[in-house]
């Protein structure tokens, strides 16, 4: 039973999963914020530039849409406010909460490494 405004479609976009797992922990959410991380060896800004360019230059062709990789590219560029604006205008649904996983509209997958959504906490200065 459910309450009286339950229906079976209402059920069914509950279970709405991703990578198949009912419940898992790829559900949508709208609580999302750039991950803190610590690199193994500290990492100059300048190395952190390149890494970056090099995934933005690479990723969008192992699949997925170029104007969703382009809104996530500049969400990843923007502050907090405009990158949720950014991720809700382009339809992306956001399944992990450190946005490393990201779906569009049609289901594709996009995996961002949290070295494009933030700077590491050791980030050192160039020299």
């Amino acid at each position: 039973m459910g309450c009286a405004s339950s229906s079976a479609a209402a059920a069914e976009e509950d279970r709405a999963t991703f990578d198949g797992v009912a419940g898992g922990p790829n559900k949508p959410t709208k609580q999302y914020m750039r991950p803190k991380w610590k690199t193994q060896e500290p990492m100059t800004a300048s190395q952190l530039k390149k890494k970056r360019e090099e995934f933005w230059d690479t990723q969008p062709y192992y699949g997925g849409d170029r104007v969703i990789w382009d809104a996530l590219k500049a969400a990843c560029e923007a502050d907090q406010e405009t990158c949720k604006l950014i991720i809700e205008s382009a339809g992306i649904i956001v399944a992990a909460p450190d946005m490393t996983i990201c779906y569009d509209e049609r289901g594709a997958k996009y995996e961002l490494p949290k070295y494009v959504l933030a700077e590491p906490v050791n980030l050192t200065k160039d020299e």
